[in-house]
């Protein structure tokens, strides 16, 4: 069977402004989430990542669902060379931000592993590689957030 959710929640010693740009500001989404990225912060807006691997860069594409800010940010990422995201191709990856005590929770939750037209051991391989990709990308999330707090994160 094909789990068709991934979810992982974080505490981040930061203000939820601070997480919100770095979650949506390109500049900051670079710092953590892959070598490059490009976000049109809007509905219908296009993402790309990339990053480095055997061969050269990876790029993944997406495009923006909703935006609320700064609590709530939500896209399709779309799998293959589509360029228009449908259910059987994408999975929706949903941040959501809230205040706890002086810091941030954030959760992050990807679905519709389930619903991608897949041979089944392919879904069942991509959401374990999201579920370990979201632990280890949130740590880095969560350690570039204290650099920029300090004020030595890349940008």
């Amino acid at each position: 069977m094909v789990p068709d959710r991934v979810e992982r929640e974080i505490l981040i010693d930061a203000p939820t402004e601070v997480v919100w740009a770095v979650i949506t500001d390109p500049a900051h989404v670079s710092g953590w989430f892959g070598e490059t990225a490009e976000i049109d912060l809007r509905p219908g807006g296009r993402i790309t990542h990339a990053w480095k691997e055997e061969g050269g860069l990876t790029e993944e594409r997406g495009i923006v669902e909703k935006v609320e800010p700064p609590h709530y940010f939500s896209y399709r990422w779309i799998r293959g060379a589509e360029a228009e995201a449908r259910e059987d191709n994408s999975t929706l990856v949903e941040f959501t931000l809230t205040v706890d005590g002086e810091g941030t929770r954030l959760r992050v939750v990807e679905t519709g592993f389930s619903k991608l037209d897949w041979p089944e051991d392919e879904r069942r391989e991509d959401a374990e590689s999201h579920r370990e990709g979201w632990e280890h990308e949130l740590g880095e999330l969560r350690e570039y957030v204290l650099e920029l707090e300090r004020g030595s994160a890349r940008r």
